[in-house]
């Protein structure tokens, strides 16, 4: 029997390296580590000196003095919770985050929906999304205008006198009031009233001063003196006041002297009214006799104030939350710059919101009708559920950048009110350029950062979870 023959010695084999161990220095794309971090490096200096070093600086610099030479500890970020301005900027930074993304995000929500149903949808879209290409500058100027107290300027006073006045027309004499010693008196502004009953078949002259020449209403003619008529209360209201020195009698009625063209008058009896008319145009007026024995009396609609719009710049609060040492309220300026904004920001929700209606499957839709859903209950039950998603993109988007607002807030709120309509990051500015406290304003910059971070944190989160889809 043969022996068997050893087989020849191979090449030797190369030790086979563990593509995930310790020895591998490639990526998953074949790039070497070193390669990698080098081209990373400028970005990683530009991220160091922009973000990590701004951030780590501020931190550092809130616990600091003014000056930046003595350590205080947490003393500023006591005064920011503290001082009576950063609390207002505090308490509408809430209304800010809660209110304005909401309210956008709902209307680009309403126009996203409605334009499907439209010819002119494009149409609309655009005219809604062409505030994003204005600056927030620019923003603040327009709306600045818009909202000026003069109804001659401000296109909303001027829409809000014309609606006023079409209900309760403003008088044409506010500043009118009866002569000393008339036999009439009564508050500034009125009602007045005559000291004495009148009779019938008596003459009743009412004087009265305070209306410049040029602000009498042009229906007004020169005042007539009343005549005696049987069986009715006859008088005179008019302008008792005749330009020049010494010219005109007081009490009398002088041919030059206009009357109170349609001024009401009242007949009081036992403090009802029994009898009203209105002065013609040279200012006489007539009663009948049920006046006999009865005051005669102005009342104040005759003397209301015109309305000059509302201040929608000013400081009014709509209404106030007490919780227990801090009081939420929400005031009129604060509400119209929130306006704004939402007429900026509503066309980008609506882009977005409209873009994800383009990619949802819309058998949902006509399978949800098919079962006898009416357009609301599909809307609620189906469309919203879907768009979910979207709508949280753009709220928290909305959110982060309401946190920052700045611009908007400086330029169209005017100096009495800026105050009113303080927030975080225009408190900011204040304190470290105004006030020259860097340590505050570090403070100030801190507290943004963590407001920030959570919805960071919620959208970095909501991003992870949409991938792993």
């Amino acid at each position: 029997m043969a022996a068997p023959v050893a087989a020849a010695p191979g090449p030797a084999k190369r030790p086979h390296k563990n593509p995930g161990g310790p020895m591998s220095r490639r990526s998953v794309t074949g790039t070497r580590r070193t390669v990698a971090l080098l081209f990373l490096l400028p970005a990683l200096v530009l991220l160091g000196a922009l973000i990590v070093y701004p951030i780590g600086y501020s931190v550092v610099r809130s616990f600091f003095d003014s000056a930046g030479h003595s350590f205080v500890g947490f003393d500023n970020y006591q005064t920011l919770f503290t001082r009576s301005d950063t609390k207002t900027a505090i308490n509408n930074n809430i209304f800010w985050v809660v209110l304005a993304p909401t309210v956008a995000t709902a209307l680009g929500l309403i126009f996203a929906v409605l334009t499907e149903r439209i010819r002119w949808g494009t149409a609309f879209k655009l005219i809604v999304f062409m505030p994003m290409a204005i600056s927030m500058l620019a923003a603040g100027i327009i709306f600045r205008l818009v909202y000026d107290q003069d109804p001659a300027k401000g296109a909303a006073n001027a829409v809000t006198t014309s609606v006023h006045d079409l209900f309760a027309p403003s008088s044409a004499f506010p500043q009118a009031h009866p002569r000393p010693n008339a036999g009439i008196a009564g508050p500034a502004g009125g009602p007045f009233l005559t000291k004495e009953p009148v009779r019938v078949g008596r003459p009743v002259l009412l004087p009265l001063v305070g209306v410049a020449a040029d602000k009498m209403p042009d229906s007004a003619k020169p005042a007539r003196r009343p005549a005696a008529t049987p069986g009715e209360v006859t008088g005179t209201l008019w302008q008792d006041f005749t330009l020049g020195k010494g010219a005109g009698a007081v009490n009398k009625v002088d041919p030059s002297e206009l009357g109170y063209s349609g001024m009401r008058v009242e007949a009081v009896k036992g403090g009802k009214v029994v009898a009203s008319t209105k002065a013609a145009a040279d200012g006489t007026f007539t009663l009948p006799a049920a006046a006999d024995g009865a005051r005669l009396r102005l009342p104040t609609s005759n003397f209301r104030e015109p309305f000059n719009g509302v201040e929608w710049l000013g400081d009014k609060k709509f209404f106030t939350i007490h919780l227990g040492g801090f009081d939420l309220y929400l005031n009129i300026v604060t509400t119209s710059i929130m306006v704004a904004y939402v007429w900026m920001w509503a066309g980008f929700a609506m882009v977005l919101i409209g873009a994800g209606l383009a990619g949802m499957p819309r058998e949902l839709l006509e399978a949800a009708r098919v079962d006898g859903a009416n357009e609301w209950q599909v809307f609620r039950r189906v469309t919203v559920p879907l768009l979910a998603p979207v709508l949280a993109v753009v709220l928290v988007t909305l959110m982060i950048n309401v946190l920052k607002i700045f611009d908007l807030i400086f330029i169209t709120a005017p100096g009495s009110t800026q105050d009113d309509a303080n927030v975080l990051a225009l408190q900011l500015y204040r304190s470290a350029f105004n006030e020259g406290n860097e340590g505050l304003a570090s403070a100030i910059a801190v507290l943004l950062l963590l407001l920030v971070i959570p919805v960071m944190w919620f959208n970095m989160r909501r991003l992870r979870r949409e991938t792993r889809r």
